[in-house]
């Protein structure tokens, strides 16, 4: 099957370092690629793939300090457009902004939403293009879209089963990993640590639109003795930072719609403390691989018990629910359904 992929512009493929759509981009691309397809990714020239790269900007627009990347997208859509009748498949993880343009090829195009629907300004777009086939990342994150659309199918992300190292023992911190914003809540995790005695290690980015927040909120708590702030880290050391840590804390206040870094923290043997919002009940197994809290009084009574969970357990479940492998398959059975559907027709 002759496969293209079209990744957002903000980060390369993989990313370098924050970047959780591009990275699922990479995994999934390379794998299907391993298991013999033929693909084609149209994202930035400094991406490292085994596919054919088309590459559509120089480097990644975030870290090249370019805030308005719609200029970027349309040249992409326009070079895809051209090139379209060379895939069966054009998978698209940039959103909204192609609908228009591939509205008449719906049949072989199949779009990934990674992002939050319950925002009202993207309404519209769901009501004028009903037809367009989407893929959800959980169940939780369908349920935030008024509007009736096309689901094909619901698939989880998966990684690498050796990307991160199993660690066995674990550490003596808890860890919060991803961005600083107000609805990742780091505020929580530092009272989490404050109320239980256990040391935080934060290791996270702030965005421009964030950085009023990281200095108004976040940097004074930071001078607490029990919390250090690493900063943004890439995959070369999340294995460590991760691995070594008693449990991922994941405080959101949020409907996230899947929460890669979860899966990361289970793949080294890691559980997770994370609260009941968005996608967390779908992703950790309450009791084996985390725990799914409420509060902090929750919280403090998971950081207390979540030490005793058999981490090897913790690898297992990530092994049989969340590898790059089984997404690959699953995306696979997508595709094979909206061709057959297409010959049928």
């Amino acid at each position: 099957m002759r496969i293209a992929h079209i990744a957002p512009l903000v980060e390369s493929v993989p990313p370098k370092k924050y970047g959780g759509t591009e990275r699922v981009v990479s995994w999934l691309v390379d794998e299907l690629v391993h298991q013999g397809h033929d693909l084609t990714l149209f994202a930035t020239a400094d991406s490292k793939t085994t596919a054919t790269l088309i590459p559509c900007a120089e480097t990644g627009l975030r870290l090249a300090g370019i805030n308005d990347h719609t200029g970027y997208l349309l040249a992409m859509l326009e070079q895809v457009w051209v090139r379209a009748n060379e895939f069966d498949i054009l998978h698209f993880h940039t959103d909204l902004l192609q609908f228009p343009l591939f509205r008449r090829l719906a049949e072989r195009c199949v779009t990934t939403l990674h992002g939050r629907l319950d925002l009202p300004d993207l309404q519209p777009a769901f009501k004028t293009f009903p037809h367009m086939p989407l893929v959800s990342i959980s169940y939780a994150q369908r349920k935030e879209l008024g509007e009736p659309v096309k689901w094909v199918g619901n698939v989880y992300h998966g990684l690498p089963e050796n990307l991160l190292q199993f660690s066995a023992k674990g550490g003596e911190y808890l860890a919060f990993l991803g961005r600083i914003s107000p609805e990742k809540r780091p505020d929580r995790a530092i009272e989490l640590a404050k109320l239980t005695g256990v040391p935080l290690k934060i290791a996270a980015k702030v965005d421009p639109k964030d950085r009023t927040y990281f200095a108004e909120v976040i940097e004074p708590l930071l001078r607490h003795p029990l919390i250090e702030y690493v900063g943004e880290i890439g995959d070369d050391e999340k294995g460590d930072f991760l691995g070594n840590a008693i449990a991922l804390i994941f405080p959101i206040d949020w409907p996230e719609p899947f929460g890669l870094v979860m899966i990361e923290a289970m793949s080294t043997g890691t559980p997770v403390v994370g609260w009941r919002c968005g996608s967390v009940p779908e992703v950790i197994d309450d009791g084996v691989t985390g725990f799914v809290v409420s509060s902090m009084d929750e919280a403090a009574a998971a950081t207390s018990r979540v030490a005793a969970l058999n981490r090897t357990r913790v690898r297992s479940r990530f092994l049989e629910r969340f590898t790059a492998r089984r997404m690959a398959a699953d995306y696979y059975d997508v595709y094979e359904r909206l061709l057959n559907i297409s010959a049928a027709s």
